[in-house]
C-alpha cells in the first residue's frame, strides 16, 4: 500500500495542506496559510488531537446524557473533526455544517470523505448569513469554530450574531465557541460581555497559563440559559492530558469586569496570533 503524501491546494481564503502523521496511520493534519486547522483520524474518530477540540469534547461529553442523539449546527467545518466525534459518540444525530470557504470543501470531501450514513450534512454559506435564515428552535448545540485564517471574523462577534445563535437553539440548547485571546484579553472579555446579554449561564474553558495571561491560547467559550455542569465539567478538563481551568459564576463577572457588549457598527475580529502561538496540543 502506498504511503500517504502530503497535499497541497489553493482553497477559496489561502493555501490549504493536508499532512499525514507519521505515528498514525490514517491520520491527518489540515493547515491554512500555515494555521493549523484540523486533525482528523480516519479509524479512530473519537480522537481529538488539540486542546481546544478536546475541551469541546468534553462539553458535548456533559451537557446532554452520554449516547444521546443531538441535532448539532457547526459553524466552520474545517476537516470535520467534531461532527465525526459526534457521530461515533452519539449516534443517529443530525448534524449540519456550515463552511463558507467551498474549495477547502472539495478538499475535505476528496481526501477525507465522511461515511454516507454518518447524519452530516455539509453546506457552503456563511455562518452568520446560515443562522440568520435556518428555522429556529431547530439545534441542541451550536458550535462555533470559525477563523479567517487565524482570526475570528468581525461579523461573528457581535450581539446580534449572539441572538441568531439563540434563535437557533431549543429553549435547554448549548452554544459553545472557540476562541482566541491574550492578556488583557480585550476580545475575550468583549465576547463574555455580548453573550452575557443574551445567555444567563456562562463558562470559559482554557490553559491555566492562558488564563494568568502567560501566553496567547484559545479560550471555549460555553452559553446556556440553563444551569452548566460546571463541576463535572471541571472535573473532566483538569484530569486531562492538557488540564485546564473551568471559569464560571462570580470569577467570570469580575473577569469580565466594564469590558462592553460588541455591537455590529464596532464589531473587529480576534487578534492576530503572534507568531509560533498555535501548534498541535
Amino acid at each position: 500500500m502506498d504511503e500517504p503524501i502530503p497535499v497541497t491546494r489553493a482553497v477559496d481564503h489561502g493555501t490549504a495542506k493536508l499532512m499525514p502523521d507519521v505515528d498514525r496511520k490514517r491520520a491527518w493534519l489540515l493547515t491554512v496559510d500555515g494555521a493549523p486547522q484540523s486533525y482528523v483520524d480516519l479509524d479512530a474518530p473519537t480522537h481529538l488531537e488539540f486542546e481546544y477540540a478536546r475541551r469541546l469534547g468534553h462539553v458535548l461529553d456533559t451537557v446532554v446524557e452520554p449516547g444521546a442523539a443531538l441535532d448539532v449546527l457547526h459553524l466552520g467545518g474545517g476537516a470535520l473533526t467534531l461532527p465525526r466525534y459526534v457521530a461515533a459518540t452519539r449516534p443517529g444525530s443530525r448534524q449540519d455544517v456550515v463552511e463558507a470557504d467551498r474549495g477547502l470543501l472539495s478538499l475535505v470531501e476528496e481526501h477525507l470523505p465522511v461515511p454516507d450514513d454518518s447524519g452530516i450534512t455539509v453546506h457552503a454559506a456563511d455562518a452568520r448569513a446560515w443562522l440568520e435564515a435556518v428555522a429556529p428552535d431547530s439545534a441542541d448545540i451550536v458550535i462555533a469554530d470559525v477563523f479567517g485564517g487565524s482570526r475570528v471574523p468581525a461579523h461573528l462577534t457581535s450581539t446580534a450574531y449572539a441572538r441568531a445563535a439563540e434563535r437557533v437553539l431549543r429553549a435547554d440548547g448549548v452554544y459553545l465557541a472557540n476562541l482566541a485571546d491574550a492578556a488583557p484579553f480585550v476580545f475575550l472579555r468583549s465576547q463574555l460581555a455580548t453573550f452575557s446579554t443574551v445567555f444567563e449561564e456562562l463558562a470559559v474553558i482554557a490553559e491555566p497559563g492562558v488564563l494568568r495571561g502567560r501566553r496567547f491560547g484559545n479560550a471555549v467559550l460555553v452559553a446556556s440559559h440553563r444551569p452548566l455542569d460546571t463541576a463535572t465539567l471541571a472535573r473532566r478538563t483538569a484530569s486531562d492530558a492538557f488540564p485546564a481551568r473551568v471559569e464560571h459564576g462570580p470569577a467570570l463577572r469580575e473577569f469580565i469586569g466594564a469590558a462592553e457588549p460588541v455591537r455590529d457598527e464596532n464589531a473587529v475580529p480576534s487578534p492576530e496570533p503572534p507568531d509560533g502561538a498555535f501548534s498541535i496540543g
